[in-house]
C-alpha cells in the first residue's frame, strides 16, 4: 500500500514545520508539502494532488472553512482533516458543513493523528471527542424537535461504518465483526466509536436505535 500524501496547512510556521517532520517520520504518510493561508492551500493542493489535507482554520488571506468549502468544489476526491486548537460550536458545524471528513484538536497524540489520516485516506471521518459530544448535543435538539421525517447527520456514515452499524445492530461483538468484514479487531473499535460519535449514541443498542430512526438499518 502506498503512503498517504498529505498537505499541512497552517499559519503557524513552527507548529506546522514540527507536524510535518513528525508525520515525514511515518513510513504510512508522505508530506508532499504545506501551505501557510487557505489561498496556499488551494494552490498547493492543485500542483501536489494530496489524498488528505490538514487543514488549521483560523488563518489569514483565506481561512480554513473557506479554503475548505472551495477546496471540496475544485477538488472533490481531496479529503480535508479540521485541526485546530478551539472546538467551539461555530467553528465545529462549519467546518463539517464546509465539508471536512473530521475535526481534531492540536493536541491530538500522533498515533491518533496518523489513525486519523489513514481513515481519511479511505473517505472515513474521524471526530475528537469533545467534538462527538456536541454532536450527541445536536442529536438531542433533534430529538425534542417535531419532525416528519429522519432528520440527516451531520457527519455521514461511511460505506465501512455502515457495514459495522448494520452487524453491530445484530449484536455482534468486536471480534465477529471483525471476522465477518476481514477486518483486525482494532479496526473495528475505532470504527464503533465513530460510529457511536456520528449517532450521538451513547452505547450499541442506542446506536442501533438511532440508525433505525434515520432508516440507515
Amino acid at each position: 500500500m502506498s503512503a498517504v500524501r498529505v498537505l499541512v496547512v497552517d499559519d503557524q510556521a513552527l507548529f506546522r514545520e514540527a507536524l510535518a517532520t513528525l508525520l515525514g517520520a511515518r513510513p504510512e504518510v508522505e508530506v508532499v508539502g504545506e501551505a501557510g493561508n487557505g489561498h496556499q492551500a488551494l494552490e498547493r493542493a492543485a500542483a501536489l494532488q494530496p489524498d488528505v489535507v490538514l487543514m488549521d482554520l483560523h488563518m489569514p488571506v483565506l481561512d480554513g472553512i473557506a479554503a475548505t468549502r472551495r477546496l471540496k468544489v475544485e477538488q472533490p476526491g481531496v479529503r480535508v482533516l479540521a485541526l485546530t486548537t478551539f472546538d467551539d460550536d461555530e467553528d465545529v458545524f462549519a467546518a463539517l458543513r464546509a465539508g471536512a471528513l473530521g475535526y481534531l484538536l492540536k493536541d491530538v497524540s500522533s498515533d491518533r493523528l496518523v489513525e486519523a489520516v489513514l481513515s481519511a485516506a479511505r473517505g472515513e471521518s474521524v471526530l475528537q471527542p469533545s467534538v462527538a459530544a456536541k454532536v450527541v448535543a445536536r442529536f438531542a435538539q433533534l430529538d425534542d424537535a417535531p419532525r416528519s421525517r429522519p432528520q440527516p447527520l451531520v457527519v455521514p456514515l461511511s460505506d465501512r461504518e455502515l457495514d459495522v452499524l448494520r452487524l453491530l445492530a445484530d449484536g455482534r461483538s468486536n471480534r465477529e465483526i471483525a471476522t465477518a468484514l476481514f477486518l483486525a479487531e482494532g479496526t473495528v473499535k475505532n470504527h464503533v466509536t465513530n460510529v457511536l460519535g456520528k449517532l450521538g449514541a451513547r452505547d450499541r443498542t442506542q446506536a442501533a436505535l438511532r440508525a433505525r430512526a434515520l432508516d440507515l438499518l
